[in-house]
């Protein structure tokens, strides 16, 4: 696959699995839910991994740095982003989630020393401003809106998802990192996410086994068959697309897609759940479309920029 067909095929699915993962609240805990998700997701590719008689040799620090992967990325990522969802809209979850740029830039110049490139700040910054537009009619933040919708965000339960789904953006960003270090390490990316999402499910499992919490299960059509998509395409194939781009074009650049999801996520809300455009939404659109134009470095094929370039 090449850069863009990976981007296009994680952006994609991650766009759907917004309105999946509602599916997964209620009856089951949050936590093992996410337990369940990535055991079946690491038991996919343990599978695939044996028919294709993948080596799975590697050396200890190896697999400290897998696990550091599987835990962060895998684990308290979705963990949280599971409960945060549960306390704030699922809109304002997917701009917080746009803090994943950010994150992602910093991290990769403190942890692997990666030069901080002016686009890929200039573009998201630009890119976020396009996604708070998309999303002003969702939050209730209109111009013309009252107080009422701020003080509804500001409510305690609010500020606690808000803090909650940051928290989990952090540990994305930090499990981008550790990813980012084992392909470095030369580690192929299909055994790095089987070993890391099975290390992140034996974690959680027995966080969950400790505190307490039942492992239920709902024996719904919704909840089964978003399990199975959520584990299936969400995990296996979403995380496989996207850390082979990560390796291949680093964190910052990457962290890109969380910038497009969410207006994918809204494509399938205006198909499942009647969601309507506004001319914000639209124009957000568009100014997303130039974040990304600006942060992929695709303003250097232009003509213009060649010219001054060879100018100067």
């Amino acid at each position: 696959m090449n850069n863009i067909a990976l981007f296009a095929t994680s952006a994609f699915i991650w766009g759907s699995t917004w309105l999946m993962i509602t599916f997964q609240l209620g009856v089951v805990a949050p936590l093992v839910s996410v337990v369940y998700r990535f055991s079946l997701a690491a038991l996919i590719l343990f599978g695939y991994c044996l028919l294709k008689r993948r080596s799975f040799k590697f050396s200890r620090s190896d697999h400290f740095w897998i696990f550091l992967q599987g835990i962060l990325l895998f684990g308290f990522n979705y963990w949280l982003t599971y409960i945060g969802i549960t306390k704030i809209t699922s809109a304002l979850a997917a701009i917080l989630s746009t803090s994943i740029v950010y994150f992602n830039v910093v991290f990769a110049r403190i942890f692997l020393r990666d030069k901080i490139k002016s686009e890929v700040l200039i573009g998201a910054s630009i890119g976020v401003i396009g996604i708070v537009m998309i999303f002003l009619p969702e939050l209730g933040l209109e111009s013309n809106s009252t107080d009422s919708g701020w003080q509804s965000i500001f409510q305690s339960e609010a500020w606690a998802g808000i803090v909650i789904v940051l928290v989990g953006s952090i540990f994305a960003s930090l499990g981008n990192i550790a990813s980012a270090k084992t392909q470095r390490r030369k580690i192929p990316v299909l055994q790095a996410n089987a070993l890391g999402m099975g290390y992140a499910s034996l974690l959680l499992g027995a966080i969950a086994l400790i505190s307490g919490f039942n492992f239920d299960f709902e024996w719904s059509y919704g909840y089964v068959g978003s399990l199975i998509y959520l584990a299936l395409f969400g995990s296996v194939i979403a995380f496989g697309a996207f850390l082979t781009l990560l390796g291949r074009i680093g964190p910052d650049k990457a962290g890109y897609i969380s910038l497009v999801y969410p207006v994918i996520a809204l494509g399938f809300s205006t198909l499942f759940e009647d969601y309507q455009w506004t001319y914000e939404g639209v124009f957000g659109l568009l100014i997303i479309l130039v974040g990304n134009f600006i942060a992929m470095g695709k303003y250097k094929q232009l003509p213009f920029y060649k010219k001054s370039e060879a100018s100067a």
